[in-house]
């Protein structure tokens, strides 16, 4: 709001005049190019960190998911620490890679920070805040609540989610990747389950934007 000279709704803020604004926000394909949702990702992170300068401003949201979690996670520490390093510029890079915040004890100007949240009575109420510090954990099976998936459906999410945080596990991904046949047999062998489980136990949660998450379940629940 700065930037184009509107007013700022602070009671006082002090802000920079940027040379540039460089932004990777949303994920989609470019079926005309033929390009892949990350082949896109990738070209406009290499157009920032190519132009960008000390005096400019970079805004990544969840890059590196769009391809293997530790393949994306790689991709994504190394442009942080290249940007640091680099080109200086102010950056706010939003992810769900809950590992990349040990940056911080590495990178001296980078700063860990967390939109709050409360919870009460089982409830989440997101309050719109930025907090210092990293997130503790992230809401997805909320945000399907907030869509309106069944009941049932959300249970069984929440019992699989505890089963998997019981065996230390931070992503869905790994185990898709590397647990064995007979481990995720036994998460997901309920003989007459709901059939939209299946779609839902797939889906990489942990590394999933709320926006992301919505469409998600509001396409699952078109197939209700």
């Amino acid at each position: 709001m700065a930037q184009i000279g509107s007013y700022v709704p602070a009671e006082s803020a002090h802000l920079p005049i940027f040379d540039a604004i460089f932004t990777r926000i949303g994920a989609a394909d470019d079926l005309v190019s033929g390009q892949s949702t990350f082949m896109v990702e990738m070209m406009e992170a290499n157009n920032a960190i190519s132009h960008a300068t000390k005096n400019s401003l970079i805004l990544f949201d969840e890059l590196g998911r769009g391809t293997a979690t530790y393949d994306g996670m790689a991709l994504a520490q190394s442009i942080i620490e290249y940007i640091h390093e680099h080109i200086g510029a102010k950056t706010l890079f939003a992810t769900h890679y809950h590992e990349l915040t040990s940056l911080e004890s590495s990178l001296q100007h980078l700063v860990n920070v967390h939109v709050a949240t409360l919870e009460q009575d089982g409830q989440v109420t997101f309050l719109h805040k930025i907090e210092p510090g990293p997130a503790d954990k992230s809401y997805g099976i909320h945000v399907a609540k907030i869509a309106g998936l069944p009941a049932d459906l959300l249970a069984r999410a929440d019992k699989i989610l505890t089963q998997l945080e019981s065996q230390g596990t931070e992503s869905s991904a790994p185990m898709r990747q590397t647990s064995a046949v007979t481990e995720q047999i036994s998460l997901f062998d309920t003989a007459e389950e709901h059939p939209i489980l299946a779609e839902l136990s797939k889906l990489d949660v942990y590394n999933m934007t709320p926006m992301q998450a919505m469409n998600v379940l509001v396409e699952l629940k078109q197939k209700l």
